[in-house]
């Protein structure tokens, strides 16, 4: 039985970490072409992974409406394998605004490459092909950037005050992108807000980002901060910039406000009187540390383990009504009610090592309803597969998810592990 424990120490990550890097990878795409000659499209890339011979989503952009040259705020963070050939699939959709599916949506275009070969060039820019054949002049560009050690989060929440009116029938439509200078003088996206319609004092909704895609780790590195008024047409009107740093930001820890003049730089050098062209203000600054699972192990988590064991065949005959894999023309049969309700325990405490259907490693695992789940709850271990392998292979198997079921659960929580001071002060107080 040892080498079961073993095989569970070293899935949990105990004695041994796998060889990976993580990666992060922005996407942007230039002269895309819509089959609607009168309109523009709405873009939204989907990311997609090679298993087994299988395409399997792995995550997706936010939607960009009106755009033909998108810049995704929404970064992709994969794990680097440098010993395999991993292979990616980067799919562009027209998705209009009254759905998200992809039944609807339009292909406007698609790009294979592996992972090895965004990450050896930094910067992969490809034409954009359309049942093999290329579509239109329409590209794509990934660049890739080694995350750092550093995966804590920062919260912000921005609002502003009295920004010019740059429409003549109403008021502007503000939106605000926070850009992070590069050591080689080009600039990155880093977050897109919301558009707040009809406002000139806007609050844009909280967000969260990585400290590394923020800042890369230096708290020093200059972020400039733009206000747009956005436009249909997709030609939005400048407002406004103004220039920051992640230690300037922090400033507004603790419920201290740090705000700047937004200023134009057109209007100051031909105006006398010019003052800004409004004030943004930041009103939230909130770093949220990302726990590994070995903090809450070393700070004293113990995980109560219980495995239950599906006999298919005992159900019968799917074709007979009484079998519970009988699918009824009109009502729900027990998996679609399995669904409903492993989609309301998704935030519990709970994983389920069952049901294949409901296993979200070969894509995003949506409700009924289609809404996304936060979580994957679900490891699903055929026993055949482990008739001839070593009990060690089973346990490693069955363990393989435990690590980052925990720390989803508990980062997303907000429950932090019990630091190791905290353990050696309670075992004096307990000492005899």
């Amino acid at each position: 039985m040892s080498n079961i424990y073993e095989s569970a120490a070293n899935t949990l990550g105990i004695f041994n970490s796998p060889c990976l890097t993580k990666v992060e990878l922005r996407v942007a795409c230039k002269g895309i072409s819509d089959r609607d000659a009168l309109s523009k499209p709405d873009p939204c890339v989907i990311l997609k992974m090679q298993s087994h011979g299988q395409w399997f989503e792995v995550d997706r952009t936010e939607v960009i409406r009106t755009c033909i040259n998108p810049i995704f705020s929404k970064l992709f963070t994969v794990d680097f394998y440098f010993e395999e050939v991993q292979r990616l699939r980067f799919e562009v959709h027209d998705i209009s605004s009254n759905h998200n599916g992809l039944k609807e949506a339009d292909f406007l275009g698609g790009m294979e490459c592996t992972l090895g070969q965004i990450v050896s060039q930094r910067k992969l820019s490809k034409s954009l092909l359309k049942h093999g054949n290329t579509a239109g002049k329409s590209s794509i560009t990934v660049i890739a950037e080694e995350l750092s050690g550093n995966d804590d989060y920062v919260e912000l929440s921005f609002n502003a005050r009295k920004l010019d009116d740059k429409d003549f029938f109403s008021k502007s439509d503000p939106f605000l992108e926070i850009f992070r200078m590069n050591d080689d003088a080009t600039q990155q996206l880093v977050h897109r807000t919301e558009v707040v319609m009809n406002n000139l004092s806007p609050a844009w909704k909280a967000f969260k980002v990585s400290v590394n895609s923020l800042c890369s780790g230096d708290q020093d590195r200059r972020l400039k901060c733009i206000v747009w008024d956005w436009d249909s047409n997709g030609k939005h009107d400048f407002i406004g910039e103004f220039t920051s740093t992640f230690k300037e930001m922090r400033g507004a820890m603790e419920g201290r406000q740090v705000q700047w003049e937004c200023i134009n730089p057109k209007y100051k050098a031909k105006k006398k009187n010019y003052k800004n062209s409004g004030m943004v203000i930041l009103n939230l600054c909130k770093i949220h540390k990302m726990h590994s699972f070995l903090d809450y192990i070393m700070g004293g988590c113990q995980i109560q383990f219980t495995v239950a064991i599906d006999f298919t065949a005992s159900n019968g005959d799917p074709r007979n009504s009484c079998s519970l894999h009988y699918i009824h023309p009109y009502q729900p049969n027990e998996y679609l009610k399995a669904l409903v309700a492993w989609y309301l325990v998704f935030s519990l405490p709970l994983g389920i090592r069952d049901m294949q259907m409901l296993d979200g490693d070969d894509g995003i695992l949506r409700s009924p309803k289609g809404e996304p789940v936060l979580r994957d709850i679900v490891q699903f271990v055929p026993f055949r597969n482990f008739k001839h392998a070593s009990p060690a292979a089973l346990a490693k198997s069955v363990l393989a998810e435990v690590p980052n079921q925990v720390v989803d659960y508990y980062n997303g929580k907000g429950i932090k592990p019990k630091c190791m001071s905290e353990m050696y002060e309670s075992s004096r107080t307990l000492a005899p």
